[in-house]
């Protein structure tokens, strides 16, 4: 199914598709977020794909192997989906900086930032919290 990220723009829509892939990629393979750059490039292409289909495609390609960072198992609450946990971090993209050109330079700094293990802990109220809060979070660089 296509999602949209109706924020405006297509390069939006694009970089909500890979943080979704992004994040469906690193919950099947149990590792941290990579290979951000080529997944940006052909998310146009990809939108209309199953999302399963694609992560496979990346996951065989980028020879990514299993991992350890196991966030869904340790959970106790509901768990939000790779589309939510997209929403989230293409947001917050955004609100660092909304030059699209730089959207590729953004995401990395932010997938490897402090504030993606507070987000991707949903023991905790991090991903349910108003994405303002997540965004001074991230400038003051902790939990304020």
């Amino acid at each position: 199914m296509q999602r949209r990220f109706n924020y405006g723009g297509e390069n939006k829509n694009d970089l909500f598709y890979v943080c979704s892939l992004i994040e469906y990629i690193a919950r099947t393979t149990k590792n941290t977020k990579e290979n951000i750059e080529k997944m940006y490039e052909l998310a146009q292409i990809y939108h209309c794909e199953n999302i399963d289909k694609v992560a496979n495609v990346f996951i065989q390609k980028c020879n990514i192997l299993q991992g350890n960072y196991d966030i869904i198992s340790t959970t106790n609450d509901s768990i939000p989906t790779y589309f939510d946990i997209g929403k989230v971090y293409a947001r917050l993209i955004v609100m660092i900086n909304d030059n699209e050109k730089e959207y590729i330079q953004t995401l990395m700094e932010v997938l490897t930032s402090w504030i993606i293990y507070k987000i991707d802990n949903y023991n905790s109220s991090m991903y349910y919290e108003n994405l303002g809060y997540i965004y001074q979070c991230y400038l003051e660089g902790k939990v304020i």
